[in-house]
């Protein structure tokens, strides 16, 4: 990569953010498509002055991961409607008035990843079991209403927090303490952790028709999904997750759509470097 004058600076903000596969993910399309641009990872431990930059020009725009999703929404002056209804924002891009917007591509990167790994999954056929109470959460429960799923059940380890988004989001949903996962995961035809380890829940109970996403990606096949197809489920793995994210990050970062390469195999490359 040849940094020049006029090379523009994007990047991803997260703490920690050490072992984020995007910058490996956006630098190469960078480099597919001939964009003079760099994608970077940045830990600070607030988001005021990376948000001063970006209003400063100095940045094309952040994507942002936990814990400041709730911060990066709070920080835009304009919101889309998806990230007001998600409650959490993971891109900032500034318009042609110096506006800051948030956008909210976690949902659309979800169901990007269900489409390609369980084409057969359905979102209305039955109940979605969530694990986690964050932002990744409340994107992925969004997502799901939006996609139809009759009820959405959040497990979470603080039972308040998981009452606080079941709240947010209404009647539709519901919440549960991990001691619960049984009872909670009982019918439900999608699983998902959106929690960054391996959670604490049994899938004794997951139906055999039951597909499994864990939105971790490291390593690609995680212990929840070895678990889960130790029981004979269908899983999806957070990496297909990240990349269905991405895609229209990218497009609203840089302007041009997503060139056609094997960015997994890139990315699945990108974790073997120490």
């Amino acid at each position: 990569m040849k940094i020049t004058a006029a090379t523009r600076l994007a990047g991803v903000v997260g703490r920690p953010i050490r072992q984020s596969l995007s910058p490996a993910i956006h630098n190469a399309w960078l480099g597919a498509a001939g964009i003079d641009a760099v994608y970077l990872a940045f830990e600070p431990d607030g988001l005021s002055e990376l948000v001063s930059a970006l209003r400063a020009r100095l940045v094309l725009g952040l994507n942002v991961t936990a814990p400041f999703k709730a911060e990066a929404l709070a920080s835009a002056d304009v919101a889309s409607a998806r990230a007001e209804r998600a409650g959490a924002a993971n891109l900032l891009t500034l318009d042609g008035d110096g506006a800051v917007l948030a956008d909210n591509t976690d949902g659309e990167g979800l169901l990007a990843a269900f489409a390609e790994q369980a084409p057969g999954y359905t979102p209305q056929d039955g109940p979605a079991a969530i694990i986690g109470a964050g932002g990744a959460a409340a994107g992925a429960a969004l997502a799901l209403l939006e996609a139809g799923a009759p009820q959405v059940r959040i497990l979470n380890r603080s039972p308040a927090r998981a009452a606080d988004l079941a709240s947010y989001f209404g009647e539709r949903v519901s919440a549960h303490d991990l001691g619960e996962s049984d009872a909670a995961l009982d019918g439900a035809v999608a699983i998902v952790n959106a929690t960054a380890v391996d959670p604490a829940v049994s899938l004794a109970a997951a139906a055999p028709n039951a597909i499994v996403l864990d939105m971790a990606y490291r390593p690609v096949l995680t212990p929840f999904l070895r678990r889960a197809r130790a029981r004979g489920l269908a899983t999806v793995d957070g990496l297909a997750m990240l990349i269905g994210q991405a895609r229209p990050s990218f497009s609203a970062l840089f302007g041009v759509e997503v060139p056609d390469i094997d960015v997994r195999a890139v990315a699945i490359a990108a974790m073997s470097v120490p």
